[in-house]
């Protein structure tokens, strides 16, 4: 409803100002909730895919990997991909957060994660998605994993975000994104280089070293003692 009032055109100055207080107050809370989470993965994939798909299977287990390679598993909060992810995560012992999004059809947070916060506003949900987070991975998924994909090599390839890992995991569910932007190479209206942002593989093991190299080692991440939230701030 929110996002629908925001797109749908010019409104009195008073109800502009009221959306741009109540995106800051979203902002506010997603910053001072997630402070703390520690260095995050930020899994994508389709809410659609039920426990007993391989898929399924397939993100619990990128779940429970990320942990043992010391991060706290961040997705969208919802159900199927996103649901795995964080069971692993928590099977695993480790931290499991959720950025959901309050929609007509309610999205609820699945029961796998330790913080969550439900934003009102896409933009502000896809911020906190890609603050908090290290490397990306994507598993298949509809338009909104789509979006989210090609909303993380955009900020990678502008150098909003710095060489951060991208892992598209399941060649074969993916072979025709990557036949697409092989052709937008081949017609210049991205460079050749641009396809090297991209890690696809169906290997857990694979992308996990990927991680190791180019987030853990890149960026010197490191195991520390969390500190405490403090209850003042909201956190």
């Amino acid at each position: 409803m929110d996002d629908r009032v925001l797109l749908e055109g010019p409104h009195s100055r008073t109800r502009e100002l009221w959306t741009v207080v109540r995106s800051m107050l979203e902002l506010i809370k997603g910053f001072r909730k997630l402070h703390f989470v520690g260095p995050c993965v930020t899994v994508f994939g389709s809410a659609r895919f039920t426990e007993e798909h391989p898929y399924y299977e397939l993100g619990r287990t990128v779940g429970r990997r990320l942990v043992q390679l010391g991060f706290t598993v961040m997705t969208g909060g919802g159900g199927g991909i996103m649901e795995a992810a964080n069971r692993g995560a928590k099977e695993a012992g480790g931290r499991s957060v959720g950025c959901n999004i309050a929609l007509p059809r309610e999205q609820k947070p699945n029961p796998y994660l330790d913080v969550w916060v439900t934003f009102r506003y896409f933009f502000v949900r896809k911020v906190m998605l890609f603050k908090y987070s290290y490397a990306f991975i994507v598993l298949p998924g509809g338009v909104g994993t789509m979006d989210e994909f090609f909303e993380a090599i955009t900020l990678i390839q502008t150098k909003k975000i710095f060489d951060f890992p991208l892992v598209l995991m399941g060649k074969d569910y993916f072979q025709s994104l990557i036949e697409l932007l092989e052709k937008m190479a081949g017609k210049g209206t991205i460079d050749s280089s641009d396809l090297k942002l991209v890690l696809v593989t169906d290997s857990v093991d694979e992308a996990m070293e990927h991680l190791q190299k180019h987030a853990v080692e890149k960026f010197g991440l490191a195991r520390r003692k969390t500190p405490k939230p403090s209850k003042i701030l909201g956190e």
